[in-house]
């Protein structure tokens, strides 16, 4: 553990960033699973539309990178027109 009164304070930041970035990622990835689970291509789109949604606001927040964010989406729209 730290001694420096600072270097404590930023133990507790870095954790609730942790935090927060995990379920991030997890709630991305269910919202991509949802598109490969869907059988026709209604439910499809809109699982596609909702997973663009957080692709999209992961990639704003700068938890992940837009070469990423932008290769999730082209794999899941190229499942969504195969249906």
């Amino acid at each position: 553990m730290a001694n420096i009164k600072q270097q404590k304070k930023r133990i507790l930041t870095n954790e609730k960033r942790h935090a927060f970035v995990s379920s991030f990622k997890a709630s991305v990835k269910t919202a991509c699973k949802a598109v490969y689970a869907a059988n026709d291509k209604e439910t499809a789109t809109v699982a596609l539309n909702n997973a663009n949604k957080k692709l999209d606001k992961a990639q704003a927040k700068g938890i992940l990178h837009k070469n990423n964010v932008a290769r999730q989406k082209s794999a899941l729209a190229q499942h969504v027109n195969s249906l």
